[in-house]
């Protein structure tokens, strides 16, 4: 008797980091019509915001379709979600069909809610299965989540999509640093998911204990949270503190999930996951297309859901040439990762200053354990302060904000007075970290500071 003839397999579909360029704008085209259509349709948010706009859904070049409609921006969502509480009215479906609802950090202003539904919540994990993929995290990898697993999205959906890989999945909540350094150790984690600050933190907190880092089987740091993923300077001293770990930036945000991670042959380079997106870069001041450097935008075209469409992220980025990248993808690429935020510069006596620059200056000085800026009002104009709390090793602390004076010099052409503040006395950031503190006048200086405001002038 023959043998039976084997069952036919659809062929898999490609990953979505191996398509063309051509493949990538058909795929976005297809989801673009059918989100827009849907949104249309049922969902009462942009039923309103588009209310007697007349476009047409059969162009083809998506960011042209995208083009005939309106930004959406945050500040529309918190008073849609503060009018109709306790989501507003960005929901396409029923209630009953969201199974998931996390909310923004408030760092950027009020907190928004954000539900998800079954789809839009395996899509998100998808994408964390591409982040995975170019990182090289295999189902071999032990991971170590040194996160709160609040309300605040952070790595629950990296969480999940680890566990649907088979990874080994450690959540590190409701734990203090020196506990999570133990457990990280005991269990023979390869793979740390956190903040870049907290990330330097934990390496401090175990040289304070006595824990042995080079004994860490910790191959790979997985940063999300904050700019400081893609800065040059935060990564070196991550990968020095972590007995030379890679870091492996990825960025996201709660209104649209995982969006961006970081290019495999080029470090401090992040591709957009364009099967999920459809991004665009604006000038952020008048919100015209067509520039290499401004705010992103972006549209999700697989969170149905509650999708964000132009939504205006207030992320800062710079786009590398359009072409295949050396890693060999299609994907559009953002050079230095996230910048900074559209909102975050500030023009001090002529000279534009942007956070994530001075992080990068202030972490080329491995004896700095700690800093926070002070953004003074003294007058017409803002004026900069530092403080910098020297590692506890450090003999001559005056030596070290003098280096440090000297270096706002010459990369900025400014006098910043630096001040040294006790071991111990600035804070520590888990989530995302909040080191650019704002005042009307300069403050008193505390008692602990060995040094008075210098004259600020040129």
């Amino acid at each position: 008797m023959s043998a039976l003839p084997a069952p036919l397999v659809p062929p898999a579909e490609p990953p979505p980091e191996n398509l063309t360029r051509a493949e990538l704008l058909r795929l976005q085209h297809e989801k673009l019509r059918t989100l827009v259509r849907l949104a249309r349709a049922q969902n009462p948010f942009y039923q309103r915001k588009w209310a007697g706009l007349d476009f047409r859904e059969d162009i083809e070049e998506p960011q042209a379709l995208l083009q005939q409609l309106p930004f959406t921006t945050k500040a529309e969502l918190v008073a849609d979600q503060q009018a109709a509480p306790p989501y507003g009215t960005n929901l396409t479906f029923a209630l009953e069909r969201y199974i998931r609802c996390h909310q923004t950090s408030g760092s950027t202003g009020a907190t928004l809610r954000w539900p998800d539904t079954r789809e839009s919540w395996a899509a998100m994990l998808d994408a964390w299965a591409q982040i995975f993929r170019a990182a090289g995290v295999t189902a071999r990898d032990r991971l170590f989540f040194a996160f709160s697993f609040g309300p605040f999205i952070g790595f629950w959906s990296a969480f999940e999509s680890a566990e649907r890989l088979g990874c080994f999945c450690f959540p590190g909540g409701a734990m203090n640093s020196e506990a999570r350094l133990r457990a990280l150790l005991d269990n023979h984690c390869t793979v740390l998911l956190c903040t870049p600050t907290y990330a330097l933190h934990l390496g401090q907190e175990a040289r304070a204990a006595g824990l042995d880092l080079s004994a860490s089987r910790i191959r790979l740091i997985i940063t999300a949270g904050e700019p400081g993923g893609s800065v040059p300077a935060v990564r070196a001293r991550l990968s020095h503190a972590w007995n030379g770990a890679r870091v492996f930036d990825h960025h996201g945000m709660t209104e649209t999930g995982p969006v961006t991670y970081e290019c495999p042959a080029r470090p401090g380079v992040l591709h957009v996951m364009e099967n999920a997106f459809v991004a665009e870069v604006v000038d952020p001041a008048t919100g015209q297309p067509g520039v290499r450097e401004g705010e992103l935008v972006l549209t999700t075209l697989d969170r149905l859901g509650s999708p964000a469409i132009r939504y205006r992220t207030g992320d800062r980025v710079r786009l590398a040439p359009v072409g295949v990248c050396e890693c060999g993808r299609h994907l559009l690429a953002l050079e230095g990762g996230i910048i900074g935020r559209a909102d975050d510069m500030v023009i001090v006596r002529g000279v534009n200053v942007y956070p994530a620059a001075v992080d990068n200056l202030i972490r080329g000085f491995k004896d700095v354990a700690e800093y926070r800026v002070h953004l003074l009002q003294t007058g017409a104009l803002p004026e900069l302060m530092v403080e910098i709390e020297p590692a506890p090793e450090v003999r001559h602390p005056e030596t070290l904000a003098q280096r440090l004076r000297c270096a706002f010099h010459t990369a900025l052409g400014l006098r910043v007075p630096v001040r040294l503040a006790p071991p111990g006395s600035l804070p520590r950031f888990e989530m995302k970290s909040r080191r650019w503190v704002k005042f009307g006048a300069a403050p008193e200086a505390p008692a602990h500071f060995p040094d008075s405001f210098p004259p600020l002038t040129r």
